[in-house]
């Protein structure tokens, strides 16, 4: 089994090129597969009545990642060696970000939109669509309108939109249930920063991807809600969970190369001591 791990720069790049590069290049160093971003327009993402009613709403306009930080975020990314990916809010944004991107990701409070699911499958790319909030017949039916639209293995990450989310609500076994029903690849986007959550995820639900939000210094708009992770914080829980995964082995039971050379000190059959006869003889 492996396991890719995608850091999410939501909102927290402030409308900086350099510091969209920063995100890219700590994603990078942490050991992360792939960064992500979010591609939006606050008038086109909220109803007009919301947008009247709600300062909060319309203040969102500051998180806007500007178009033209497109190619070079996916130059940078892939200078570094890792894949670029984005979420479209809009049918619109599926247009911007397929020249660039090396897959989409479908936000999970679009997972209802069955048009916004067929343009990102229409365009041929690799359909990464998080689940938070809905039910499994939700769900059952994004997977195949995905399907409908030509993008034949979506996969699936289960999420609890909470932000943060507390780990008794992380329902960790759906991870089963969503691969079960669907035959989909399923993976886990974190919102915890609990490095015991994301573990259990890999280790014993064989989650296959693990997204999980970045910020890179505590001054990112959302880090204060308390779901984004630091550099400091995500790389040492991505560096064991691989070191877990590379112990699995090959189920054979055999002899290890680091314990070959302690065999002959095992303890002889003949009288119980410590070495075998035939390492005896050398030491006489």
């Amino acid at each position: 089994m492996t396991v890719s791990f995608v850091a999410e720069a939501s909102s927290n790049h402030q409308r900086d090129l350099a510091r969209c590069l920063a995100f890219v290049d700590a994603a990078a160093d942490t050991g992360c597969d792939a960064v992500k971003f979010q591609l939006f327009r606050v008038r086109e993402l909220f109803a007009p009545e919301i947008l009247a009613a709600s300062e909060e709403h319309r203040r969102r306009e500051d998180w806007e990642l500007p178009v033209e930080f497109l190619p070079a975020l996916a130059a940078r990314a892939h200078d570094r060696g890792i894949d670029f990916s984005c979420t479209p809010f809009s049918l619109l944004a599926v247009e911007q970000l397929r020249p660039h991107v090396d897959f989409l990701k479908i936000a999970s409070y679009e997972l209802l939109w069955d048009d916004l699911l067929t343009a990102c499958a229409r365009t041929g790319l690799p359909v990464v669509l998080s689940t938070g909030m809905a039910t499994l017949a939700e769900v059952l039916h994004a997977v195949d309108t995905l399907r409908a639209g030509g993008c034949e293995e979506p996969t699936l990450l289960h999420c609890v939109s909470g932000y943060p989310t507390p780990p008794g609500d992380c329902n960790l076994a759906a991870i089963g249930t969503l691969r079960t029903a669907t035959g989909c690849a399923v993976g886990w986007s974190d919102h915890t920063v609990d490095a015991g959550v994301v573990a259990r995820a890999i280790h014993a639900w064989d989650a296959g991807i693990v997204e999980f939000h970045l910020d890179l210094d505590g001054q990112g708009d959302e880090y204060r809600a308390g779901h984004c992770w630091l550099p400091h914080e995500i790389a040492p829980v991505i560096a064991a969970a691989r070191s877990g995964l590379a112990a699995d082995g090959s189920a054979d039971k055999i002899a290890a190369a680091s314990e070959l050379a302690d065999r002959v000190w095992r303890a002889d059959p003949s009288d119980g001591l410590r070495p075998l006869l035939a390492t005896r003889e050398a030491w006489r």
